[in-house]
């Protein structure tokens, strides 16, 4: 069980602290409220770009790392569909360098040309590396606008085009920061050597100051509901074909999540899961293959994706992934792999909730998601799944008609 203390500031800040004795160390994790889906169709990749300029130096302290790394801290962060997060951890007798670091960067940014094209030019490279000059590095960028018409999920983090990013100004930077990035837009949790006390002290000092700001109205459009099969083919020098297979599913709340996430283990639950066992080792299909569930706070995607072994015909490919699809509405042989990766849920979220980081960062979004508290019981909902639940789930969502399928070809022919 994982204790914690609620505490909200004037500016409408909400501060989690779980105290935690056994370690000399805090984390520290802030989260804001925005992420791409935040973003204007003619303009993304925004999040993402925030991500690496509230690293260039804010209005009063124009080094973020040094000043952290002099009192043994590390940090890091992280941009997703729907959250933009910053995290560190720092020695329990010098939080307070943390405390100043994040809120003077809450407070307002070094709103620099030089600042804006540095960070600019770090975003293209990993665009282009990443998504351009990768082999299947542009697959996502092809796959999400198959899947999603109208909800902004149908770009990546990364952003929807090079050009959103190289042609981004500073006006645009202020308007984005100073419409999500606030006191009332963020969740800060604290875990580790601190207690509630010291904790709301220092939030009060350094944040408290900081105005409540007038956050931009959400108001997405609901995807409509996907009726029939979607199939595109592109071609590209890639060593080998390779098939991605989406299916819409719930939002992160929805009493549906815990069972397709314990669908997409027993898939692909390491060796063992039943694609690689069966297209991989036994009919060697595939040379690799793997599934996964979108954590996504509106309605997500599972993700089913493999390399194919040279001279596999890809639509008998997919038709073999529709068969193991298939197999998990067999009536009987699943209790004992939904007890194997119920097991291995279980101790991974245990084990994973001993980091203090983790502790501060799983606080933070199941805040976010309507209740902190919602740590504690993930692994109580995923063993309440069932075999009919399962069944069920799967002849819900994983059939044709809900399901957008790239066929990736090489056109290596030395294959």
């Amino acid at each position: 069980m994982i204790r914690f203390n609620r505490y909200t500031l004037d500016n409408g800040l909400r501060i989690l602290v779980s105290e935690d004795r056994s370690t000399p160390l805090v984390a520290m994790n802030i989260l804001y409220d925005v992420g791409s889906r935040d973003e204007d169709p003619q303009a993304t990749g925004l999040a993402h770009l925030f991500e690496h300029l509230m690293f260039g130096g804010s209005v009063n302290i124009p080094d973020y790392d040094t000043p952290l790394q002099m009192v043994g801290g590390e940090n890091n962060a992280f941009t997703n569909n729907d959250i933009t997060n910053y995290y560190l951890t720092v020695p329990s007798e010098n939080i307070e360098t943390g405390f100043w670091l994040e809120s003077d960067r809450m407070l307002e940014l070094d709103f620099s040309q030089k600042n804006l094209d540095t960070q600019k030019n770090v975003v293209l490279e990993e665009f282009r590396q990443r998504y351009l000059n990768q082999p299947y590095g542009d697959a996502i960028l092809k796959l999400r606008p198959l899947a999603y018409k109208v909800h902004p999920y149908r770009w990546p983090t990364i952003g929807m085009d090079v050009a959103h990013v190289e042609n981004t100004n500073l006006e645009q930077i202020r308007n984005f920061f100073f419409s999500h990035y606030a006191p009332n837009n963020a969740i800060m949790a604290l875990s580790g050597n601190i207690t509630p006390e010291t904790a709301i002290r220092l939030s009060e000092k350094w944040f408290g100051t900081i105005e409540r700001r007038k956050i931009k109205h959400r108001n997405l459009p609901i995807e409509p509901e996907q009726t029939e099969s979607r199939i595109i083919t592109i071609e590209s020098d890639v060593p080998s074909d390779a098939l991605y297979k989406v299916w819409h599913i719930g939002p992160r709340n929805s009493a549906d999540f815990q069972t397709l996430d314990l669908i997409t283990d027993l898939l692909a639950g390491g060796e063992s899961g039943r694609l690689h066992t069966i297209l991989v080792r036994d009919k060697k299909l595939f040379s690799e293959i793997n599934a996964y569930i979108t954590s996504d706070i509106d309605p997500g995607l599972i993700f089913v994706h493999g390399k194919l072994m040279k001279n596999i015909d890809i639509q008998h490919a997919d038709n073999a992934i529709s068969e193991v699809l298939s197999g998990l509405l067999a009536p009987e042989g699943i209790e004992d792999e939904m007890e194997k990766v119920k097991n291995k849920f279980e101790s991974s979220t245990v084990f994973s909730n001993t980091s203090i980081l983790n502790k501060a960062v799983n606080l933070s979004f199941f805040e976010l998601m309507g209740n902190a508290d919602l740590i504690n019981h993930e692994p109580e909902l995923y063993r309440k799944v069932t075999r009919a639940m399962v069944t069920e789930a799967t002849s819900k969502y994983l059939v044709p008609s809900n399901c957008s399928t790239l066929y990736y070809k090489s056109t290596n022919r030395k294959l």
